[in-house]
């Protein structure tokens, strides 16, 4: 399959050139040039397979033209190695619960998926490929994770300083190997920003070989339609028309389902559910998009002021914004919100929430009637933000993961750069 770049000035590409290079030549970002849909019985018999024979048979429509069925069947098993369940929460509105990976966090399902995807593109290469990615929390931790100890690639995490939970922190400072942490001073919008100007960076690119694992890469954002199927799969309530709430920052994630729903994934709506960091909700609202610098919650992995998937989303719908208000809601929520949110539903459901799956929660309960289901994303297990949860449902009501008990007891090694691109570039060079 050919990849076209959504700023539409630069010639397609194959899917390993899309994988390795990140963005396309013109700065856009990569798109699929055609997207395969199911037939109709294939829903009918979809709870009958496993998460992972489901995400098998979404990759063969995204990947089968580029990667052999074979290695691409043992490449999905190798990365999807846990669960992905439906949990009830209240009687119409469930929880999809994507923190049952090695970090605890959804970004597990892409960011394993791809190193494991660009390790079979390399696999008869000597090249260095130096893996570039922004993080507001979770994605650092997963695609660290995800790439250590991978041959011939190497990853540089760029991080805003003070912005990030110490778990979080500690789950990509204290790798080593293959792994380098950059503590930025400034915000997200400043990592990001640093990432998007060094694939552009003419003379960089001459001297090192650069791609992203940011959902910008096509193949850290398609595996995340796998679990949309999953969750259809795992909704015992056919009858009723379904709405999936989805925590929304970079868009990526409400990106993938929105590619699910073009294959034919039976989803009636889907919610954009926003903290403070509101600009698609002000879009849909208003028709305008107007990118503004971030602001910081405690729902930090969702602080994005210009989140770069909206592109993808423009392009997916032909920049028609009814089309785009027709199939998202959008909500947005204050810590405040947030905060009572978390305590009301431990309190009446014992179900804790995380600050970003709270989000997702509250959307439905405004949202929903009586002739619909919801399912919301619980995008990473509440005890990554152990402070901020603690603090309202009360100390040691929050128990700690043994895998993240062990990230907790590393060593923090981080290199601390400012937000100016000439020193983020003086560093890779110096490398």
């Amino acid at each position: 399959m050919r990849y076209y770049s959504t700023n539409k000035k630069s010639n397609p590409e194959n899917l390993k050139y899309a994988v390795t290079k990140g963005l396309a030549s013109d700065g856009g970002l990569f798109m699929p040039e055609r997207i395969d849909g199911f037939e109709p019985k294939f829903f009918k018999n979809i709870h009958r397979l496993s998460f992972q024979e489901i995400a098998f048979e979404v990759a063969k429509k995204f990947f089968g033209d580029d990667v052999e069925e074979k290695a691409l069947n043992e490449l999905v098993y190798d990365a999807l190695n846990f669960d992905c369940p439906v949990v009830p929460v209240q009687k119409n509105i469930f929880s999809l619960e994507l923190f049952h990976g090695p970090t605890l966090a959804f970004k597990d399902v892409g960011a394993r998926f791809m190193a494991r995807l660009l390790s079979y593109f390399l696999e008869k290469s000597d090249e260095m490929v130096n893996v570039l990615v922004a993080t507001s929390g979770d994605t650092g931790s997963a695609v660290a994770n995800g790439f250590l100890g991978v041959p011939g690639i190497h990853v540089y995490v760029l991080y805003p300083k003070g912005k990030v939970s110490k778990i979080q922190e500690s789950q990509f400072t204290t790798l080593g190997k293959n792994i380098t942490a950059l503590e930025v001073d400034g915000t997200f919008d400043d990592c990001q920003r640093l990432v998007k100007s060094a694939f552009s960076e003419k003379s960089l690119n001459e001297k090192l070989t650069l791609t992203s694992a940011n959902s910008i890469n096509v193949a850290r954002f398609l595996p995340q339609a796998f679990y949309y199927f999953n969750a259809y799969a795992r909704n015992g309530h056919k009858d009723k028309e379904l709405v999936i709430s989805v925590p929304s920052g970079n868009f990526g994630n409400l990106t993938a389902g929105l590619f699910a729903k073009r294959m034919g994934l039976p989803v009636s709506q889907f919610i954009a559910a926003n903290n403070e960091n509101d600009i698609v909700y002000n879009y849909l609202k208003t028709a305008r998009y107007e990118p503004r610098s971030s602001v910081q919650t405690i729902a930090n992995a969702m602080d994005v002021g210009d989140p770069s998937n909206f592109a993808r989303i423009l392009d997916l719908y032909a920049n028609s914004h009814s089309a785009i208000a027709a199939d998202i809601k959008g909500y947005r929520y204050s810590d405040e919100q947030i905060k009572e949110t978390i305590k009301r539903v431990y309190d009446q459901c014992s179900y804790l929430l995380d600050p970003h799956g709270a989000c997702g929660y509250q959307s439905l309960e405004a949202y929903l009637n009586d002739k619909q289901v919801g399912i919301f994303l619980e995008t990473a297990h509440p005890a990554k933000f152990t402070e901020t949860v603690e603090a309202v449902v009360g100390a040691g009501n929050v128990p700690l993961p043994d895998k993240l008990a062990e990230f907790m007891k590393g060593e923090k090694k981080s290199i601390e750069i400012d937000s100016a691109f000439d020193s983020f570039k003086s560093f890779l060079l110096s490398q």
